[in-house]
């Protein structure tokens, strides 16, 4: 028998691993990580406001308590980009330097640059 998808799990959240010991940890990690990485990387100054799992944990307990994997973002930008590039697979947009933040994107692979 196949497991539901971990966004259509029926659960309630504390089932899920979203309860009161991810609340604390959840809370000390924004407080310690107070602005968003990836407003930041574009030049801007937001507050965090949600833990983003960087690799989806999908239910997988150790993924989703390795702060290795834990990324400190606005809203905004869980609710957007980041579910645009789960689903996806590619990062848009560029950093300040207007290089492009995909990691596969040719200009960001070793080796020469891509001609113009």
């Amino acid at each position: 028998m196949t497991q539901p998808s971990w966004r259509s799990d029926k659960r309630k959240t504390a089932e899920r691993g979203y309860g009161g010991k991810w609340q604390r940890e959840r809370a000390a990690f924004l407080d310690a990580n107070p602005v968003c990485e990836r407003c930041e990387k574009l030049g801007r100054v937001t507050p965090s406001t949600v833990v983003n799992h960087r690799v989806p944990h999908r239910g997988d307990m150790k993924l989703f308590w390795d702060r290795k994997n834990w990324e400190p973002a606005c809203k905004p930008h869980h609710d957007g980009d980041i579910q645009r590039e789960e689903r996806s697979g590619i990062v848009k947009g560029t950093d300040k330097a207007g290089r492009p933040l995909d990691p596969s994107h040719p200009w960001n692979r070793a080796g020469p640059p891509p001609r113009q």
